[in-house]
């Protein structure tokens, strides 16, 4: 068996389990119409104004922030496991790895992006 084939039979029992997963969902789960359902928010609570409105931008670069140090922090898990048979040279690379990392977190500061208000 080829590559190729062997790809193609991966993806064909990949697209058919989840069509059918998804059909079997669709089929067997309960329904219910409540007009509650439809609110763009369900808490309980009725909704004042619309659901379309603008949020800061700063909400979105506390998240590339967080993403970028939860990056961080996955890559330095590996490197502390084999930290002694990559000898000085992982050491610098992962100083530098670092580095590079407090200075986009010094620019955003500078920057102001990390006030809340």
């Amino acid at each position: 068996m080829s590559s190729l084939s062997l790809f193609l039979v991966v993806l064909i029992t990949g697209l058919v389990l989840v069509i059918a997963g998804l059909g079997i969902a669709i089929l067997l789960a309960p329904t219910s119409f409540n007009l509650q359902k439809g609110e763009p928010y369900e808490c309980g609570i009725p909704t004042h104004g619309t659901s379309w409105m603008q949020f800061k931008v700063g909400y979105y670069l506390y998240a590339i922030l967080y993403l970028m140090f939860d990056v961080e922090a996955i890559f330095l898990f590996p490197w502390a496991t084999i930290v002694r048979d990559l000898g000085v040279q992982g050491l610098y690379s992962i100083v530098f790895f670092i580095v590079i990392l407090g200075l986009g977190l010094a620019y955003a500061w500078k920057k102001g992006v990390l006030k809340w208000m």
